[in-house]
């Protein structure tokens, strides 16, 4: 396996970065988490858009281009001769110091990982998945903007820490003032009647790629997606209920709470937006 790590390929054995990285000293950096299907990288540009963006807020240089960052992703994917996989690009503010300052931070890393993902099992996928609220909340947009896909994941490690412990797979983090802003590396949507309803980014909520696509998906269905509070008597109530995620992809859910979502398996809407969005990423892709 290679990894790319500022300008060169090495082995996985010898994929190494400094301790003083303030990526690892302090979760100062951004990451995207991107899918290669059938040969081509889904949503490539819109991922590299989000990676921009985040970097800015962030006042993070960028170390290359898009389009040099671009053709790093995919030479990735072809020395790892991969067809199928899941590709963590990672930017971090670089080797520097100990402290919070940055000025000792010259230069940003860049880091590209391609490899193969299965986050949930087949089976699930047909069955529909369990989860449950957990205590930790998600950090306040007004201490930490949602749209900044940054390093620091410590808030959703401890809400997927409370997940495991109580058997579940995935959970729903609420926001401060109780109303559900995602799960811990998923977005969730849910069905009432014909309505079609996801938290609003002013939530907590990241803006998803797949999730974006999943609203687009709604459009060409003449399904549009609403955006609005949703509080957690709404999704135990829905008619039917699933997660969205790059890793992800779209998957049912079918209890929450120990309660039954809808028939207790993955619903029509549901169906239609999986077939839906499967068909998208043969359609969707920068070949490699």
């Amino acid at each position: 396996m290679k990894i790319y790590i500022d300008g060169q390929f090495v082995d996985k054995e010898d994929a190494k970065i400094s301790v003083f990285d303030h990526g690892l000293l302090y979760g100062d950096g951004i990451f995207e988490g991107i899918r290669l299907y059938q040969g081509c990288v889904f949503l490539l540009d819109e991922h590299l858009k989000r990676l921009e963006l985040s970097a800015k807020a962030l006042l993070l240089d960028l170390p290359l281009s898009l389009e040099e960052i671009s053709n790093v992703v995919c030479e990735s994917c072809r020395q790892n001769q991969l067809v199928d996989g899941y590709i963590r690009l990672i930017v971090t503010r670089g080797v520097g110091s100990l402290g919070l300052s940055t000025r000792s931070c010259v230069k940003s890393s860049l880091v590209v990982i391609a490899d193969t993902i299965q986050l949930y099992p087949p089976e699930i996928y047909r069955e529909g998945l369990s989860i449950i609220t957990v205590p930790t909340r998600r950090i306040a947009p007004a201490a930490l903007d949602p749209r900044i896909k940054s390093l620091n994941y410590l808030n959703n490690v401890l809400a997927k820490l409370e997940a495991e412990q109580m058997g579940a797979l995935e959970a729903i983090m609420l926001n401060n003032e109780g109303y559900v802003a995602e799960c811990t590396g998923d977005n969730l949507f849910i069905v009432q009647g014909n309505r079609i309803i996801t938290p609003d980014p002013s939530s907590g909520a990241l803006r998803g790629i797949t999730r974006q696509a999943i609203m687009e998906i709604g459009e060409e269905l003449a399904m549009p997606v609403e955006e609005r509070n949703l509080t957690r008597y709404d999704v135990w109530s829905a008619d039917e209920c699933f997660l969205t995620g790059t890793a992800a992809e779209v998957i049912p859910v079918v209890k929450v709470d120990a309660r039954v979502i809808g028939k207790g398996k993955p619903g029509k809407i549901t169906l239609k937006f999986l077939d839906a969005f499967h068909q998208r990423v043969s359609q969707n892709g920068t070949k490699i």
